[in-house]
């Protein structure tokens, strides 16, 4: 069998290195249209602070027998031949076909938009890191989750940055209007100046032109306005395309030989702009692709949107915008403290967790982030999954008291007791125990879960010698 892979990122990465690990037989051709190798695009923010370096956020090397060709963009796609066409004039035979195109960054209609820098490449990393090395200031234009990862990671540059958002706050899709001021002030620590309800109406060549009139002056302007999915390759060969490109419970779209998996595919009405569900995807395919499950099937995933870095610690899960309401069915518990940059906020239904937002230090996450991902009951008093101790609420977090069954690492689907195996099967520090889970790779928000795991199994070793 001759598989043909289009997109080198974090999904087609996945994928071929799935398909290896199952079948050592099949023939994988993977085309990336960037010149680089596949990189955890999650931690560019961590490059743009200068707290990771590129090779630190590079993934794992394409599996041995792969076949990577790099900055070769495919062009078409010939369905009744099999055949996909690329721009060097290549002609590659495929018996099964995964679109793994990803997306590109949303570039607003706006005048001299083409002289800020979008945020989505390593490359447009790199140009924005060049820029900053002789500006005295930053604009970042758009307030969603990578435009507050762009923002912070230059103010932790030691850069004044401005964070220009549209809406009335930050991260309307993940935040109440609380959280996203709570949000603000916190950036505001890190060194960001945040103009909310902002909208600009020209970039020139020394600053950005708001609406109202002003002008902020800086050298250095990146665009965070979102980012839409690369379905046109499908859609010229046509393949059904909405927001992306439509896919059933297989992660297959109407010929039977194509399939679709990442930012660019639209599973259920939806499209994941997250790591965890384009890995889980790549599950699947591989498992079908390769016979190693027949039956394997994509269900969607419950979305939890994570941010850690100084001074800004952030979980949004579910539906964090739903309010009690007169039947009594929706419950929402709630606490917040400014001054300290704490906000946590509960939305129950039924007796269910379906949404929280956790924002600051919390050392619940991993029981809530479990109770909404298995809707779990929830204990009598829900306050105390807000604050540990209270009416005796239990903890998943340390690591004595997590069951095997907790799930470590969401990104990779690891739990405790996966780990917890590697551990007495030989893999006894963290890179090891990574090599064999994957742990920490996505996100990267759980290393200290990791670490602190594994350093109680060191101490139970210990005790026990």
């Amino acid at each position: 069998m001759k598989l043909v892979v289009v997109g080198n990122g974090m999904a087609g990465a996945r994928l071929a290195s799935e398909v290896r690990a199952r079948d050592r037989s099949i023939q994988i051709t993977v085309f990336g249209a960037e010149t680089r190798g596949p990189y955890n695009r999650v931690l560019l923010s961590n490059v743009l602070a200068g707290t990771a370096s590129p090779e630190q956020v590079r993934l794992p090397a394409q599996a041995e027998g792969v076949t990577a060709r790099l900055g070769v963009t495919v062009t078409a796609i010939d369905r009744e031949s099999r055949t996909v066409g690329t721009a060097d004039g290549v002609r590659e035979p495929y018996d099964v076909l995964v679109l793994a195109t990803g997306s590109e960054p949303v570039v607003p209609p706006i005048p001299g938009a083409t002289r800020a820098i979008a945020f989505r490449t390593m490359d447009d990393c790199d140009r924005i890191l060049d820029a900053a090395a002789t500006a005295t200031g930053a604009v970042v234009v758009g307030g969603g989750l990578l435009g507050v990862e762009a923002a912070r990671g230059l103010a932790g540059r030691g850069m004044p940055v401005t964070l220009l958002h549209l809406a009335g706050h930050l991260m309307e899709r993940q935040l109440d209007a609380e959280a996203g001021l709570v949000l603000g002030e916190a950036l505001a620590g890190l060194g960001v100046t945040v103009r909310t309800g902002a909208e600009v109406a020209a970039i020139h060549a020394h600053g950005v032109e708001l609406a109202t009139g002003e002008t902020l002056a800086s050298e250095l302007v990146v665009l965070a306005c979102g980012v839409r999915p690369l379905a046109g390759l499908a859609g010229d060969a046509g393949l059904a395309v909405a927001r992306g490109v439509v896919v059933d419970d297989r992660m297959r779209t109407a010929d039977p030989a194509i399939y679709a998996i990442g930012e660019c595919a639209q599973h259920d009405g939806t499209v994941y702009g997250l790591v965890a569900p384009a890995w889980e995807q790549a599950a699947v395919v591989a498992d079908l692709i390769t016979g190693a499950d027949a039956t394997a099937r994509y269900r969607g995933s419950r979305l939890v949107t994570r941010l850690k870095a100084r001074s800004v610690e952030l979980a949004a899960m579910g539906e964090t915008h739903l309010t009690e309401d007169a039947s009594g069915t929706v419950e929402v518990v709630r606490f917040s403290h400014r001054a300290r940059g704490i906000y946590r906020k509960l939305v129950i239904r039924n007796d269910r967790l379906v949404g929280a937002i956790l924002l600051g230090e919390s050392p619940t996450v991993g029981t809530l982030t479990q109770l909404y991902d298995r809707g779990g009951p929830l204990p009598r008093d829900p306050a105390g999954l807000l604050f540990p101790g209270l009416d005796g609420a239990a903890l998943a977090d340390g690591p004595a008291r997590m069951p095997d069954s907790a799930r470590v690492c969401e990104c990779n689907n690891v739990t405790k007791g996966r780990i917890r195996a590697c551990w007495e099967a030989g893999a006894r520090d963290t890179a090891a125990v990574v090599a064999a889970t994957r742990a920490t790779t996505g996100c990267g928000t759980c290393r200290d879960a990791v670490e602190g795991l594994i350093g109680r199994l060191r101490e139970q070793e210990e005790v026990r010698a």
